[in-house]
């Protein structure tokens, strides 16, 4: 199996007034899945990545690889690997692709040097690239071939498990459907893991079987990719949800004739350096007590994630005590 799993990780940046952008995340990648995480810029996804590729030390709790800690001694080999939104600040500018490629390919499987072009030759046809476009430098290739070279890397490591953080956010929108497709093909064909990362729903859903909906460091909802795509529980991942063009009612859209509703929907996320009591998202929540009475809870009490397979962390998920603003849920 190759499992990752995240149990209470915190990521904390600074002293006493710092910002802890990941807060006690418990999250597992199972075999052979892609799991969407999704949310806003600064919401602390990035931050969960860099941690799982050890880029980033954690605070508290552990992430697990088949049970273990991921914590692979220098030299060994790395199960894990990462490809980061911008293909051009990852890739040296003045290494060819093919030795950028080779110098992913762990040592123990490196051979000679024919060895090592045959295998990167292989790589760059496995992401739909012209083997002979491996003596090419990175200012000679557009951003989609970039990206694709950023895989052709990663999958040289011989990984089980991939994160991919934003990877199609700095492409053309022309371009960015044929990378999900070459991702989602690889990771069908590999049996990979996978973490797919991005702020925008709609390019989640075309790869993801599970989605995990970040906000403000913590996990506010996850569970099977169609369970949180047909029926939200969380009102934060109906406002992403809503936000998604074409994506037609979410079930927010009966009460966003109210201004009220509308301007709480509307304002910015809180300081995460001073992140609000209770939940977190109580300040911009359409059913939350800046709209409905009687909902302090909201304000005073970290809600829980309820439920087993699919779980939101909202007091009022089920719709329960919804006194006179039918039709929100």
């Amino acid at each position: 199996m190759s499992e990752l799993r995240f149990e209470q990780v915190s990521v904390r940046f600074g002293g006493r007034r710092g910002m802890t952008a990941v807060d006690g995340v418990d999250l597992t990648v199972p075999k052979g899945q892609v799991v969407g995480l999704v949310g806003e810029s600064g919401s602390g996804k990035s931050t969960l990545a860099r941690a799982a590729a050890s880029l980033t030390p954690l605070s508290a709790g552990q992430i697990l690889f088949n049970g273990r800690p991921l914590r692979p001694k220098r030299g060994e080999h790395r199960p894990l690997q990462m490809v980061f939104q911008d293909p051009h600040s990852s890739l040296n500018p003045r290494m060819s692709i093919g030795d950028s490629i080779a110098e992913g390919i762990p040592r123990a499987g490196r051979g000679d040097a024919a060895s090592r072009r045959a295998e990167v030759e292989r790589l760059l046809g496995l992401v739909g690239l012209d083997p002979q476009r491996a003596s090419s430098y990175p200012g000679q290739m557009s951003g989609g071939q970039l990206q694709r070279v950023a895989l052709a890397r990663a999958l040289a490591g011989q990984p089980e498990v991939i994160i991919a953080d934003e990877i199609t956010s700095a492409l053309d929108v022309s371009v960015q459907g044929t990378v999900l497709n070459l991702v989602r093909d690889l990771q069908r064909e590999l049996n990979l893991s996978m973490l797919f990362i991005s702020h925008n729903l709609a390019v989640v859903r075309y790869v993801a079987d599970a989605i995990a909906v970040m906000y403000l460091g913590r996990i506010v909802e996850q569970g099977p990719a169609e369970q949180i795509l047909s029926n939200p529980q969380h009102p934060y991942t109906k406002a992403l949800l809503a936000a998604v063009p074409g994506n037609g009612s979410t079930g927010l859209s009966p009460g966003m004739s109210d201004p009220a509703v509308q301007a709480v929907s509307d304002a910015e996320p809180a300081d995460p350096h001073h992140p609000p009591t209770g939940c977190r998202y109580h300040l911009r929540c359409p059913i939350g007590p800046l709209v409905l009475p009687g909902r302090d809870v909201c304000r005073e009490a970290d809600p829980e994630p309820e439920g087993h397979s699919h779980a939101a962390a909202c007091h009022f998920a089920d719709g329960s005590l919804m006194a006179g603003k039918a039709g929100l849920l």
